[in-house]
């Protein structure tokens, strides 16, 4: 879980807000950086069909930051590598992602090398496996930066010291000639998001980005974040399953399962709200300072259901608690109700349920 020293950014950019699309009018679109709608992903493995992704909507602004949240596979990382064009040629994609009202479901490898690095950039969750061990630091930064970029080496050479400055990697000059095996964990990370913004694009995805690094140093990369994209105006989407951080620095929050979009609201009305009982189980499994240091976590038992069969109804019915015959035999659809809040539940958590989170 991040510290909790910075305020949520909702309080202070709610202009600047990712928009929920589950009532979203066209006007509200059209303000939109990136808008995905009713994406679907399937995967064809070993004869059978995998529906990862179930019709997943959302959009996100110049200076808006998105959480997209849940368990590990629950379609987080496939969704946002769907809307790169990262995917292998087992999955096809359907459904729409416009950037800047550009179709990009559906572009060819060339079209999309046009706009990925470009436009659209992620910091990936592990960067000891996404940095090429033979190559220097520098040269993978300025690499990007050449493809993409009207620059001779020596202006590639110096747009990348700047880089590393922006993310205050000590000793850039020294750092530009190292290989990744000579810096920490953090600073691998630091320079993953060098890269990744080496060409300023215009939506930034964060995929567990802080995941593998300490408390105090994943609290240094999310403000750093934070910080680069207010100045650069970028969207910011970040992939996580740590609730912590989606309260500290985001103003949109996402909550997906089995694929699906089970809630979305704003921020500090979704934390103060919650209406899932999938959500809520989320929740209660955060650690807390105000529980006994000796009392087990608690936990969501079960386990989400096989994506490559058919799912009659809502897809955590077995798991949870509220569960009835409407829940097992049709799926609830992601409806807006009051204050922007959407969920996909046929018996939502009223105010009687909510306490304080402590997120």
């Amino acid at each position: 879980m991040t510290t909790q020293g910075r305020a949520p950014v909702a309080q202070g950019r709610q202009e600047s807000t990712a928009v929920a699309t589950a009532g979203a009018t066209p006007d509200a679109a059209g303000s939109a950086l990136l808008e995905v709608r009713d994406l679907h992903v399937r995967f064809l493995s070993a004869g059978r069909q995998v529906h990862a992704v179930r019709g997943l909507s959302f959009q996100v602004s110049a200076r808006g930051v998105l959480a997209v949240i849940g368990e590990s596979g629950s379609g987080k990382t496939v969704s946002a590598r769907a809307v790169m064009g990262l995917l292998p040629r087992t999955a096809t994609v359907s459904g729409s992602a416009r950037l800047q009202g550009k179709e990009l479901v559906g572009l060819s490898e060339r079209q999309m090398r046009l706009h990925r690095g470009r436009d659209l950039a992620m910091v990936f969750q592990n960067p000891e496996r996404s940095l090429n061990p033979t190559m220097r630091i520098g040269r993978q930064i300025t690499e990007a930066i050449r493809t993409h970029l009207d620059m001779n080496k020596r202006q590639a050479d110096e747009r990348a010291l700047e880089l590393l400055r922006l993310v205050r990697i000590p000793a850039p000059r020294q750092r530009f000639d190292e290989y990744p095996h000579r810096l920490s964990g953090g600073m691998r990370q630091r320079v993953m998001i060098a890269m990744a913004l080496a060409c300023e694009p215009k939506v930034l995805f964060a995929d567990e980005a802080t995941t593998a690094l300490d408390v105090t140093t994943q609290a240094q990369i999310m403000e750093l974040l934070a910080d680069i994209q207010d100045q650069l105006g970028m969207a910011l989407v970040l992939i996580s399953h740590d609730l912590g951080l989606a309260a500290s620095y985001t103003n949109e929050v996402v909550v997906m399962y089995a694929g699906r979009a089970m809630e979305h609201a704003p921020t500090l009305e979704l934390f103060a709200h919650v209406r899932v009982p999938y959500t809520r189980a989320l929740l209660d499994a955060v650690p807390r300072l105000d529980r006994d240091p000796h009392s087990p976590l608690p936990r969501l038992e079960g386990r989400p259901p096989d994506l490559s069969e058919d799912i009659p109804g809502c897809a955590f019915a077995p798991r949870c608690p509220r569960v009835d015959n409407d829940c097992r035999s049709e799926a609830p659809d992601l409806e807006l109700h009051d204050r922007d809040h959407s969920w996909a539940c046929w018996h939502p958590l009223g105010d009687s349920t909510e306490t304080d989170n402590g997120v």
